[in-house]
């Protein structure tokens, strides 16, 4: 029997959130793909007009009617912002976040993951019609990324694992920060000043130890819509709230703990599969060539495909060799150039910041979900054969 106070359990305690965090991200990543390929046949078959009907049905609320996927993508994305936003917390309180000098490398490494895809898209759409989408190519899915990895098994270290996740962490961080402060409409200062209230409410609810999550709920469901109508993306409201809920290091007693447990399976198992399904109906077609070669295809195939593995790999060593950052224990720099071509699996939130930047372009928005999805093919792809090679202890 293991005690309390015995190694074993305080490594468990450590260890097994971030292992139940992989495993519903790895099955999650099989059903968001399989959403995908269901939403790609509807798009391009004769159910195409029925796709077409249900995600643009409009549900009426008293006084408010909106179409099915702003309630996905506006309402549904809050709940996946929030829980994405509860595990940057934890990581920051208790994980791989929570010291300067763990998360120093995936830091860098999202930095430089982040910043060359943007420079490669604008340098192909720079002033053109498409220069609006330069947030497209920063995001990393880490569902995706880390199913795939999960597919090496045994090949890999869990150290690269737990990089893999703190770099998209991170990148998370910087795609919410991109969508708060990029991609707003006219803001509502009335309804922007009511938003800082409703998120002062929370800080002193979260200050004074407060633990009723009913109350938190419904503030945040005010929130949301002040946010909303002040012409910030309401997703943002998840995020003020995620970082609202109180947290302790004991489980049982944690909010946060409670909250991320009860919401991950119905994010994991119905929002994502359900936002790719509304998402992803890309038409293909005869011109799938053509759009491919277009700017926002090409800049975002070659953002994510080159400019994440060089952006990653390339400020990673610049971090070590600066002394900011040290490289794992069973980690080499192959295994992380590895990592950098599974970087380039963009999709949820790539999809995502594509509708924000292209929602009243459907010829554009369907250029980059062509763009997206070739991306992430190609990233998937060799970067499973990259860490299948590279990915063994015989190299490190």
């Amino acid at each position: 029997m293991i005690e309390k106070n015995d190694t074993k359990y305080i490594i468990s305690k450590i260890i097994s959130p971030f292992l139940r965090f992989v495993d519903l991200e790895i099955s999650g990543g099989i059903i968001l793909l399989a959403s995908s390929i269901v939403a790609i046949f509807a798009a391009n078959s004769g159910l195409r007009d029925y796709y077409n009907e249900i995600i643009n049905f409009k549900i009426m609320l008293p006084g408010f009617g909106k179409l099915i996927l702003f309630w996905i993508n506006d309402g549904l994305m809050a709940l996946f912002f929030f829980l994405v936003s509860l595990e940057i917390k934890r990581e920051m309180l208790y994980g791989e976040l929570k010291s300067i000098k763990k998360p120093a490398l995936p830091l860098a490494a999202a930095i430089g993951g982040m910043i060359i895809p943007m420079l490669i898209y604008l340098a192909f759409n720079a002033g053109g019609k498409g220069s609006h989408g330069w947030g497209i190519p920063m995001a990393t899915d880490i569902a995706f990324s880390l199913s795939i990895l999960s597919l090496l098994g045994k090949r890999v270290p869990v150290m690269l694992k737990i990089f893999l996740t703190a770099l998209a962490i991170i990148d998370d961080i910087g795609a919410i920060i991109v969508i708060a402060f990029f991609y707003t409409s006219d803001l509502s200062v009335i309804s922007l000043l009511v938003s800082w209230v409703l998120a002062g409410v929370l800080y002193l609810m979260n200050k004074s130890g407060y633990k009723k999550a009913y109350i938190y709920i419904i503030t945040g469901i005010f929130l949301w819509v002040a946010i909303l109508n002040s012409g910030i993306h309401p997703t943002v409201a998840g995020v003020i709230l995620a970082f609202a809920i109180p947290a302790d290091r004991n489980e049982d007693k944690s909010l946060l703990h409670k909250m991320e447990d009860k919401l991950h399976p119905y994010v994991t198992y119905f929002i994502m599969p359900l936002f790719a399904f509304a998402n992803s109906g890309v038409i293909i077609g005869a011109a799938y060539f053509t759009h491919l070669f277009n700017p926002i295809s090409l800049g975002i195939i070659l953002g994510l495909v080159l400019g994440k593995q060089i952006g990653i790999i390339l400020f990673s060593y610049l971090a070590v060799k600066l002394k900011f950052a040290e490289l794992p224990h069973g980690i080499n720099w192959r295994q992380i150039y590895g990592i950098g071509w599974l970087g380039g699996i963009g999709f949820t939130m790539s999809l995502f910041i594509g509708g924000l930047a292209f929602e009243s372009s459907g010829l554009l928005l369907n250029e980059a979900r062509i763009g997206i999805f070739t991306a992430s093919l190609i990233a998937g792809i060799f970067g499973y054969l990259m860490l299948r090679v590279f990915g063994g202890k015989k190299n490190i």
